[in-house]
């Protein structure tokens, strides 16, 4: 007979989900076009239309969310002087999990002169929650990247709070086979109570980053010139050739306002539709 314990933890192992994308785009006779797709699991990709030179791209988690002991893989890589925009269908929601954490894999490749954009919509933590999450970005000298990332600490519409869980998130960025930025962030417990002190979030339930590549104080100037109508804490600064904007809000709505005006003065491509619906 099989111990009620090693059946449940096969039972819980056989109903995660797992999801993969892979996919590669190159620059072919002036406009990009998608090359090799690799789909497995719950996570799927979308090219909406196609564009005057650049493309974009959806990816879709038809798990409907993410639950502990999920496991899912990004993988990009935008050839030579090829244009990438993506984003995701809608928020990505992260549930309770019993034990085991959720995992987010990240890897984005750019080569000499592409252009990538990586504006997925908000992450939200539900209490309890546990993830980990990778983000590994590898870009060539000439490369330029545009990322934002968002993370929401239960929903303050709905009166919901994350007041404990596990949140870790591994960031590395490499430009010209050097690293040059490195974090991770890790809460874990009592999340709520971490995110109440004034050094970590002010009581704050959403924070976000906005990574640009290249990026030098002339824009941080430009930002900074626009502070007066930020509805949340920003800070921004450049070094090592590349500029990051921090953002601090009491709910999603402020921030991501605060981070589509800054986005706007980084870029002067258009936001993905899917951020304006």
């Amino acid at each position: 007979m099989i111990p009620l314990d090693t059946n449940a933890a096969a039972i819980f192992a056989a109903n995660r989900a797992r999801g993969a994308v892979a996919f590669d785009v190159r620059r072919e006779g002036g406009v990009t076009r998608r090359g090799r797709v690799q789909e497995s699991g719950s996570l799927r990709v979308r090219f909406p239309s196609p564009e005057a030179e650049g493309l974009s791209a959806v990816l879709i988690n038809t798990a409907g969310g993410i639950a502990g002991g999920d496991r899912f893989d990004t993988a990009i890589a935008v050839g030579e002087g090829a244009r990438l925009t993506l984003t995701t269908a809608a928020a990505e929601k992260v549930y309770r999990a019993a034990d085991a954490p959720a995992q987010l894999s990240v890897a984005l490749k750019a080569e000499a002169d592409a252009q990538l954009s990586w504006l997925p919509q908000e992450t939200i933590l539900f209490d309890r929650a546990r993830l980990a999450r990778s983000i590994d970005i590898d870009l060539a000298d000439s490369a330029t990247l545009l990322l934002c990332e968002i993370v929401v600490f239960g929903r303050a519409a709905m009166g919901e709070k994350m007041l404990s869980g596990a949140f870790v998130d591994r960031w590395r960025l490499s430009r010209g086979g050097r690293l040059v930025f490195a974090e991770t962030v890790r809460l874990e417990g009592d999340i709520g109570a971490s995110l109440a002190r004034p050094a970590v979030a002010g009581g704050a339930a959403a924070i976000g980053t906005v990574l640009i590549v290249p990026g030098d104080e002339a824009l941080v100037q430009r930002i900074r010139d626009i502070a007066a109508g930020f509805r949340g804490e920003v800070g921004i600064s450049a070094w090592n050739g590349f500029a990051m904007a921090r953002f601090c809000a009491q709910d999603a709505a402020r921030l991501r306002a605060d981070m589509m005006a800054v986005l706007g003065c980084a870029s002067g491509a258009a936001l993905p539709r899917l951020w304006l619906s």
